[in-house]
């Protein structure tokens, strides 16, 4: 949520930040009059309450009957005009916070200009895209032909946008979250183990309620919502907490499966997993000082870039123009897998830096140095998605005779296994 101060003070930084987002400024100016109305009702109000406080203790001191009940009784409409006001106050109160909790985050000067993904900033690119001495597969061939992916019983079982992975194809996958959770572990993050399911305030303080809520599966008996990514639950732990200013950086990896409706547009990635309305996710977040978030986001961009080395995945930076950010995001960079098979870049990971957005929705905030309590920032990165790291994995390492070969670093996790054949289930 952002800051209602800049609201008051410098309203045309959120306004130039809008129109860089290609979206309409004068919500602002609707906010703004909406808070001078809402600060002028609440100074009625006040100063209202101020006089009854001073008449209650005139009365105490008044021993004249006739004067007592005279004051009294002017304290009663005064109390019925405080009321009447108050329930303005509530009611102004919430359309702003409604309108207010509307507007996203503010862009960071460095973001370049675009008007959508098509003008997003390839930064760099990490490794040549490998060729082979033959045609190579599409996933969507490699894994129905080795026994290891099922598009048709994903239909039967729940419907269009699923599968089930089998034999090998399901251990890669769980190798993959496994041995990612120890990377970052092994990176400095404390692995967290949350809820799947989550209370409606838990999505509006990650920034997900009220802009998104058509995106989200939910549980129409109680207010409890899958989650769509693990940035949610882990925005939650620290939701209303103070936290000690020695206590910052703090940084956590999570995994979950993510469950999204995903409004797919016809005739994008309808081929193959690249987009479904299940996926598993590893996530990486930091709590952060916010003089140190600049840099913790380097830090978070380099340890998703890590997995994708040691993958041995040739990979691409893209830096998002300011058409294609997140609503929660202040600077956002995309880590690209390519993938061989399809012929194309995929998103394997976005690294946000969110500033004190969510903060500000989750009222987290920490003590400094001085003891004055300000909001921390947060930051969150898939450290990597699925399905389409397991795309970019058996795509790369296929071999002429269908078979694909494991990662070195993947190993261990599975078992020893080296190459997933037609015969290994």
């Amino acid at each position: 949520m952002i800051d209602i101060n800049i609201v008051r003070e410098k309203p045309e930084i959120i306004k130039k930040s809008l129109e860089k987002r290609q979206m309409d400024s004068s919500v602002i100016d609707q906010l703004a009059e909406l808070d001078k109305k809402w600060r002028a009702i609440l100074t009625k109000a006040e100063v209202l309450k101020a006089k009854r406080n001073k008449v209650s203790k005139e009365i105490g001191k008044t021993k004249e009957k006739s004067n007592r009940d005279q004051k009294i009784a002017e304290m009663r409409v005064v109390g019925e005009k405080i009321a009447a006001l108050e329930v303005k106050v509530k009611k102004i109160e919430k359309s702003l916070n409604d309108l207010i909790a509307t507007i996203p985050n503010i862009l960071d000067e460095s973001v370049p200009l675009g008007k959508d993904e098509m003008e997003n900033k390839v930064v760099r690119q990490v490794g040549e895209k490998p060729t082979y001495d033959f045609e190579p597969l599409p996933h969507w061939e490699l894994g129905p032909n080795l026994d290891i992916m099922d598009f048709e019983q994903g239909v039967k079982i729940t419907g269009s946008r699923f599968y089930v992975l089998s034999g090998a194809g399901a251990r890669l996958q769980r190798a993959l979250i496994a041995w990612m959770l120890d990377l970052h572990r092994r990176q400095g993050y404390l692995e967290k183990y949350t809820p799947f399911m989550v209370k409606g305030q838990t999505l509006f303080a990650s920034g997900q309620l009220p802009k998104f809520a058509d995106n989200l599966y939910r549980d129409h008996e109680e207010d409890l919502w899958m989650v769509p990514t693990a940035e949610v639950p882990l925005t939650g732990i620290h939701m209303n907490d103070l936290l000690e200013y020695e206590d910052l950086p703090q940084c956590y990896t999570a995994y979950t499966p993510c469950f999204r409706r995903e409004k797919m547009s016809a005739g994008r990635d309808v081929r193959g997993i690249k987009r479904g309305h299940q996926f598993d996710k590893v996530e990486m977040y930091i709590y952060s000082k916010p003089e140190e978030s600049i840099q913790e986001l380097d830090k978070m961009l380099a340890d998703a870039e890590q997995t994708c080395e040691e993958l041995g995945l040739t990979y691409r930076i893209v830096q998002l123009c300011t058409g294609d950010m997140g609503f929660n995001s202040a600077i956002s960079y995309d880590v690209e897998v390519w993938a061989p098979g399809c012929g194309e870049w995929l998103e394997v990971s976005s690294v946000s830096n969110v500033t004190d957005f969510q903060a500000r929705r989750a009222n987290i905030k920490y003590k400094d140095e001085n003891g004055h309590k300000n909001y921390v920032h947060t930051l969150n990165g898939s450290g990597l998605g699925m399905p389409r790291t397991l795309i970019g994995v058996m795509e790369t390492y296929q071999r002429s005779d269908g078979s694909i070969r494991i990662p070195d670093v993947l190993k261990p996790w599975m078992g020893g296994l080296e190459i997933i054949e037609k015969e290994n289930k």
